[in-house]
Formats: structure tokens, C-alpha cells, sequence
């Protein structure tokens, strides 16, 4: 008897992710391939035939969805904090010390895992459902990254736990895929990743959920916040992974510290067996409610601390070294190695940071060095064994020309990099219109990294000026660029002509001149002309500017490139001055507000920025100095903690009576 084709639907489904939880998670295959694919083979085709009946949580999902047009960015409830580093097993005790000094308790026992080398991501489901995925972002906000999060087979679409939970892990790749995706874009004549990390880290910001599917993504789930749960770290981990999640198995329940420490040195050696990079060992109080009672600083938790193994050190030869420009036109020499195998990884290529590195490491091309990676990072030579040398060494020359446009390279006095000095250098564009381009600067959403690349190749740019000559018709011609996505980016870049006066100085990217001292020009300049008019005298008295970020402010305004580039920003509207309320400082002065949830008529950059030009101070946390909450859709943990101090909390539209008011006395 034929079955009913939704029942063979939802049949299929429970089999296949059942199937692949033993494969994928548990390591104990029990079917073949062959018999799986026929079952996979059977429910596409139903899926096919009744889409009507096609379940969220299929396996067939794990293929990807549809092109997305960017990512939302998402505000965590509790904040995703780094952790503190130890590098001995003194300062793990020292740790174990302060804990039980902070905790007042005699005794502590410890929950050690592996700390992976990957991304960390938050992921949230509702009634057993996975419904959203996060990145760590600043660890206050991330992006929301669900659709390419769903292509991972180890991450669970659906699990038998039924009330809401967040649960945070970290997706990684394994050396055998790292070096598969390697070969290819090799092949195709793409750039190599550094390692596998990097490679996780650009895949996730993929638009196209398929391209991130090929990837082959893995993660392991280290954390969960269950409401009325367990009520240590250890039960949380088994509660876990019996309600679905990939836990990793080789954690271990540590009575005192020095059990911890002998756990850590025992995978000090082991950690190169694994399929995937781990760079150290993560130690957490394994009480909940100790962990509660620790609590945290502002930027790690106080209850756990990561111990980092030391780095590998092996020895190889440098057959060549090539000159990369950087963003802000700096020459960095990067050695090309014998291959040689460190840290679980091929390692062909190694940072020489300067040329005075070179000259105090006294290295040659032909000679044979010792490389180091530390924390599974981009490799650098440490030590040259001139004892080995042959007489056909060859000296490395400091560049005289940028490798790439010809320009002549400038040093300053004070500072050890060489420099390409012309902002419309090839090797820099790129580089220099995504920074243009990112929410601190000139914010000009759906304008990220591909598209940037895909319109430098194009043609289309060749700096940050010609992105307000963008057309249309231009545009529609590019794949995968439709009617909306164009106009959106369209409407984006016409309205950052207005964008506030420090985001436009922060976006020059003029060097040393990060946020905060764009913020502090801005506040004492009115125009890009005041600005580039400044002598070194006015600019080195300001306070947190001095003579260093002075002579980068006189540099930049001095070449005629980049004159050019800012004639372009302004024959095409760009605001290079302050908007008159932007000098109404004393507004909101002496305010400081904090924001939580979704607005209707501010993006969070938006609001933030448009506090802190009328005044007013933006702080990422709640506390007793907080002047006002301000509160809009789906709120974080923020207000609660803003009811619990007694902080002011007003709406969006309460915000702008506020500043009206103040306006207008």
C-alpha cells in the first residue's frame, strides 16, 4: 500500500536525521551510503512532487537556500565575551587562587575542553525549532547569519527540547576540508587562505548559502542557557547533547586545578592527532551558581579562563620574499617557505612584519630559519641558523617603489613601516573602499567586500569617490544584482551624502586616525577644508591628537591623489562639513543613554551617532550612571537590568520629544 506522501515526507526526515546525528555526531555510522542516498534520493523527489509538505528541519535544507541580500544585525540578550589567556600552569594556579579568594569556597572543581580554533556563533530555537543564528560580532551585537548556519550537518535543525533556549558553539573546518578548498582555489586562481579559521570565518559571510554548503562547515556546542536547568556546566553539557547537540567528547570533570593541569598537558601533544585545530584548553568553574556569584568584567567572565599551549616551533628554508600593500599603503615582506607542516597545518608562507625585522633577524633569501605559530595564527620567522648558510644567500633590498604602482615609498621618523604614499594605488582600493564603505565610516549598507571586489574588477571603481557615480544601468548589467538590490544600494549611497562629520573623517582613512580621534576633529573643526588648512601647531595642541596624527593629517591632505578623490566626494554632494544641529553640542550633553531592541526610524548606527553629535554619551551596558534606556521592539537583558538599577526607560518617540524639547530652549 502506497503511504500517504506527507507521513513518508515526515518519515524520511526523523530517519535521515537520525542517520546523520550518528554519523556526523556520534561517529557510529548505521547504514551504508548507498542505502542513505536512496532514502535522500526518495524524499527530494517527494519534496519535489508535494512542496507543500516540505518540513524546516529536512536534510535536504543542508544544501542552502536563496542569495541573501546582506545580514541583519542581531542584539545578543547576554553579551558573548572573550576570555582571559593563561600560558602556565602558574598562572592557572594563580587563577584557581583568585576564584576561590572572589568565591570565598575552599574547594573548586573545573570542566576543561578543547578551545577550538573557529568561529564562535549564538543559535537560538523555539518549541525544538533552530529559528536564528548569530555571530559574535563585537559581543554585544552580531549578524545574523541563520541561512548559512542551516547548511552545517552537524547543527541540529530541530531537537527534542520544546522551551525556548540559546545555546553558543563553534563552527569550524577540518584540515582535510581546509586543504581540499585550498587545492581548488588554487586551481581556479583564487587567494589561499591563511588556515583553516579564516577560511570558516570568510565562508559564513557568504551571501550564498549553496557556496556555503560546498564548505563542508562543522560545530561543536560549548554553552546553553536553559531556563530552571542543571545546575552545573557538566550537566548542561550532557543536557545538551541528549536533547541533539554535537557536544565534543574529550572534556573532562576536574576535582581541583591540578588535575586541570595535568589534563592540559596531556593534549599539549595529542592536539596534532585531531582533524580540526585546537589552540589551547578552556577552563570553567563548573558551579552555576559560583559562576553567578564570579560574574564578569566587561570584556571575559571571571569563572573561566583559556590556557594556551605554547607555539610550535619548526625549522624550513625561504626560497623568496614578495612586498603585500596594506590598505594604508604600508609594505609588508612576507617570506615564501619550503613547505613545511606546523600546528596541524602546511605552512608555505610567513609575516617578516618590517624591514627592520629583517635586518635584526639578519635574514637572507636560501637561508634556513626557525617559524613559530602561536595561537594557530599566520606564521612568522623567529630565528635565521647562519651556521647552515651556503654563500648563495641572497641580501633582501629595501624597496625604493611601490611594487605595485611605482610610487616612491615614504618612512616617517618615528615609525619602522614603509609606505606607499597614493591612495589610488591597485593594491590599495580595495582595501581602502570597504573601509569607506563599514558602519563606522560612511555606512552604505549592501556595498560589502564581494560586491566591492566584483566592482573594482569591473572597472567601476577605482577609489572611494567613484561609488556616487554609480549607475543603474551600470549596476543591472552584473549578475545576481536585481532590480531591488540595485536600488537599495542606490538609495544607500544617496544617503550617505549626509552622514555625520566624524564618519566622514574616519572614512578618508587617513592613517592613525581612528573613531574616537575622528570624533575629537570633528568636534573641533567645521569643514574637511578647516581641516586640511590646519597647520601642524593647531593640529598637535589638540588634546589625544599630537604630533604623530598631526603630521598623517598634514600627509594626506598634501597628496594630490587623494585631493582629487575628496573634489570627487564633493562635486557629488557629500556633506564635507557640520550639519548646523551638529553644532548644538550642549543638547545632550552630560546624558548618557544606552539602546536595546529594534527601532522603527533609526538603525543602531543611526541613533548612536546622532546622540553623540548633539552631545550625548552611547555606552554599550547599563549601569547606575546611565541617565536613560532607550527601548524598542524585541528588547534585550538590557532592560531588565535597567528596571533592577532604576534607569529612566523611554521609547523612540519619548527620545525625540526629549531632544525637541532641548532644542527649543
Amino acid at each position: 500500500m502506497v503511504k500517504d506522501p506527507k507521513e513518508r515526507i515526515k518519515e524520511l526526515v526523523d530517519l535521515l536525521n537520525y542517520y546523520n546525528y550518528m554519523y556526523y555526531v556520534e561517529n557510529n555510522p548505521v547504514i551504508s551510503d548507498y542505502e542513505y542516498d536512496k532514502l535522500y534520493k526518495e524524499l527530494a523527489e517527494l519534496e519535489e512532487k508535494y512542496p507543500e509538505y516540505k518540513l524546516p528541519n529536512s536534510p535536504t535544507q543542508k544544501v542552502g537556500g536563496q542569495v541573501l541580500e546582506g545580514f541583519r544585525t542581531i542584539e545578543h540578550k547576554i553579551p558573548m565575551l572573550s576570555m582571559d589567556n593563561t600560558y602556565s600552569s602558574e598562572e592557572l594556579i594563580e587563577f584557581d587562587k583568585k576564584i576561590k579568594r572572589m568565591g570565598d569556597v575552599n574547594e573548586v572543581d573545573y570542566v576543561v575542553e578543547l578551545k577550538y580554533d573557529g568561529v564562535a556563533v549564538s543559535l537560538h530555537y523555539e518549541k525544538g525549532e533552530f529559528v536564528l543564528g548569530v555571530t559574535r560580532g563585537d559581543g554585544f551585537k552580531g549578524d545574523d547569519i541563520t541561512e548559512n548556519l542551516k547548511t552545517i550537518k552537524t547543527l541540529p535543525l530541530k531537537i527534542t527540547y520544546r522551551e525556548p533556549i540559546e545555546v553558543r558553539g563553534e563552527v569550524y573546518m577540518r584540515k582535510d576540508d581546509f586543504e581540499k578548498l585550498n587545492k581548488e582555489r588554487e586551481k581556479n586562481g583564487d587567494v589561499l587562505f591563511a588556515n583553516p579559521r579564516n577560511a570558516t570565518a570568510g565562508s559564513l559571510k557568504l551571501l550564498d548559502p549553496k557556496i556555503v554548503a560546498q564548505r563542508n562547515l562543522q560545530i561543536f556546542v560549548y554553552q546553553g542557557f536553559i531556563k530552571n536547568g542543571p545546575e552545573t556546566h557538566w550537566e548542561v553539557l550532557n543536557f545538551l547533547k541528549e536533547i541533539g547537540f554535537p557536544v565534543n567528547p574529550y572534556r573532562k570533570l576536574c576535582k581541583d586545578i591540578h588535575k586541570v593541569i595535568e589534563y592540559c598537558n596531556e593534549w599539549e601533544s595529542k592536539r596534532f592527532n585531531l582533524p580540526y585545530n585546537i589552540d589551547g584548553m578552556v577552563i570553567k568553574v563548573n558551579s552555576i551558581l559560583l559562576q553567578r556569584t564570579l560574574g564578569t568584567t566587561t570584556k571575559s567572565p571571571r569563572w573561566a579562563v583559556a590556557y594556551k599551549f605554547p607555539a610550535e616551533q619548526v625549522t624550513t628554508v625561504v626560497k623568496d620574499v614578495i612586498i603585500q600593500v596594506g590598505r594604508t599603503g604600508t609594505l609588508t615582506p612576507v617570506a615564501i617557505l619550503e613547505p613545511v607542516h606546523v600546528s596541524g597545518t602546511t605552512v608555505s608562507r610567513a609575516t617578516l612584519h618590517n624591514f627592520d625585522e629583517i635586518k635584526r633577524l639578519g635574514i637572507k633569501i636560501g637561508d634556513r630559519v626557525f617559524i613559530e605559530k602561536s595561537g594557530e595564527i599566520i606564521p612568522k620567522v623567529v630565528k635565521v641558523i647562519p651556521e647552515v648558510r651556503t654563500g648563495k644567500e641572497k641580501n633582501i633590498p629595501i624597496p625604493e617603489f611601490c611594487p605595485v604602482c611605482k610610487s616612491k615609498v615614504v618612512k616617517d621618523k618615528e615609525e619602522v613601516a614603509i609606505r606607499c604614499p597614493n591612495i589610488r594605488c591597485p593594491a590599495q582600493v580595495k582595501e581602502r573602499i570597504i573601509h569607506f564603505v563599514g558602519r563606522d565610516a560612511m555606512n552604505i549598507e549592501g556595498l560589502g567586500e564581494k560586491w566591492v571586489n566584483i566592482l573594482v574588477d569591473k572597472g567601476l571603481l577605482s577609489d572611494y569617490g567613484d561609488i556616487y557615480y554609480l549607475k543603474y544601468d551600470d549596476l543591472i548589467k552584473i549578475e545576481r544584482m536585481g532590480d531591488k538590490s540595485v536600488k537599495n544600494l542606490l538609495d544607500s549611497i544617496e544617503r550617505s551624502k549626509s552622514t555625520p562629520f566624524a564618519n566622514l573623517i574616519y572614512a578618508l582613512g587617513i592613517r592613525h586616525i581612528g573613531v574616537h580621534a575622528s570624533e575629537i576633529l570633528a568636534n573641533e573643526f567645521n569643514s574637511i577644508d578647516e581641516l586640511k588648512n590646519a597647520g601642524f601647531e593647531k593640529l598637535s595642541s589638540i588634546s589625544e591628537i599630537g604630533p604623530i596624527m598631526a603630521e598623517s593629517i598634514i600627509d594626506f591632505f598634501n597628496n594630490e591623489e587623494n585631493l582629487k578623490v575628496i573634489e570627487k566626494l564633493k562635486k557629488a554632494g557629500v556633506r564635507m562639513e557640520k550639519e548646523k544641529t551638529e553644532e548644538k553640542k550642549d543638547i545632550l550633553s552630560g546624558l548618557s543613554f544606552v539602546i536595546t531592541g529594534t527601532l522603527k526610524n533609526y538603525s543602531r548606527n543611526e541613533i548612536e551617532n546622532y546622540i553623540k553629535k548633539l552631545g550625548g554619551k552611547v555606552s554599550d551596558s547599563v549601569s547606575k550612571k546611565t541617565d536613560y534606556l532607550i527601548c524598542g521592539d524585541q528588547p534585550g537583558s538590557k532592560l531588565q537590568k535597567a528596571q533592577t538599577l532604576g534607569v529612566k526607560i523611554i521609547s523612540e518617540e519619548e527620545f525625540e520629544k526629549l531632544v525637541k524639547s532641548r532644542m527649543n530652549k
